[in-house]
């Protein structure tokens, strides 16, 4: 029998939608997770980076053999590492030293080049997006085979990729019955892309934004303001910019969604509907539940369940860190089990 896998790149997408019984039975709506979770190297990101890297190989920025450099918070980097190795290049990822011990060991795993630096402002120039910037200007006048800076921010692959597979699967799964759209934001590429599909199709299907606390995007949808309020134990999600791959998408309703929401949720559907995922999950469900209430009874609605809770450990089961985050662990959680 032929196989027609020809890497591990090969495996990234085509993730099924999953029913969330508990919330489409509260709001009589359907609610449907993309389980992107379910890709080789564990979230959505992979799409970003898989869909950046044929981009970039197909135009000659980045050739045989060459070093793939990214400013992450950590997934992205982890898909770069992942799809890169697969296809023979190396991985220098740049990352704040304020994310998660699970991410960071993943992505040594993964076989990444680790630069943790401090966590600062984008306006400052040691943020560790542009600190990226410059290191693969760096190793691309210094490598052999050049280097090649993924800036997953700007860099419209990202959407483009978003647009032909993950929001082109939606409509297919759902028999284009999808009524709306909502997931949180970090670099635009997921929901910019998704939207743009979906509304290729039908231009009447509602786009919601999710936003976490500490992040500026829902102040601007709403009020026209990226003003940043309260803060948010989740990774990889909000901004307090526009970024190229979210301009220009048209956002129908957006909400601020607390910690205080999301979490409880996030244990809730690990007891209930043994789904283990992560906080970024937790809000985009949270934004989905607030879309289906808004739009009544008898819709579908489809989010992003982007991670696993396991790569944020020493976090949401971490009943001392939760605490000094106005959060607690969930009542079955074992006392004795829970890291101090």
């Amino acid at each position: 029998m032929m196989l027609d896998i020809q890497s591990l790149a090969d495996c990234v997408g085509n993730t099924p939608l999953i029913r969330l019984r508990g919330l489409s039975d509260r709001t009589g709506c359907e609610i449907l997770g993309k389980a992107e979770f379910m890709n080789p190297g564990g979230s959505v990101k992979d799409r970003a980076a898989l869909g950046m890297i044929q981009a970039a190989r197909a135009s000659g920025t980045l050739k045989p053999g060459g070093i793939i450099v990214e400013g992450t918070a950590g997934n992205t980097g982890i898909g770069l590492a992942m799809i890169g190795s697969a296809l023979g290049h190396r991985t220098v990822v740049v990352m704040p030293d304020n994310q998660s011990l699970g991410k960071i060991d993943t992505l040594r795993a993964y076989g990444a080049e680790l630069r943790l630096i401090p966590a600062v402002p984008y306006r400052n120039p040691e943020h560790f997006v542009h600190a990226s910037g410059r290191l693969a200007g760096q190793l691309d006048a210094s490598h052999e085979h050049g280097a090649w800076w993924a800036n997953q921010f700007e860099n419209l692959a990202n959407r483009a990729f978003h647009e032909q597979t993950t929001g082109a699967e939606i409509w297919e799964q759902t028999g284009g019955a999808v009524d709306g759209f909502v997931c949180a934001v970090g670099t635009g590429g997921t929901l910019g892309g998704v939207a743009r599909a979906l509304r290729a199709h039908n231009p009447d299907v509602t786009v919601g934004l999710a936003d976490p606390g500490g992040s500026g995007l829902h102040n601007f949808f709403a009020k026209g303001e990226l003003e940043i309020e309260g803060s948010s134990i989740t990774e990889g999600i909000g901004n307090s910019r526009i970024t190229a791959n979210l301009e220009g998408t048209a956002i129908d309703v957006s909400w601020q969604i607390p910690d205080s929401e999301a979490i409880p949720l996030v244990y809730e559907l690990i007891r209930e509907e043994g789904l283990v995922l992560g906080g970024s999950s937790g809000i985009n469900l949270i934004g989905a539940e607030r879309l289906a209430r808004e739009l009544g009874p008898g819709h579908t609605i489809v989010t992003i369940l982007c991670d696993s809770a396991l790569r944020y450990q020493e976090r949401l089961f971490n009943r001392e860190y939760l605490l000094s985050n106005d959060l607690d662990l969930p009542d079955w959680y074992p006392r004795e089990a829970a890291k101090s």
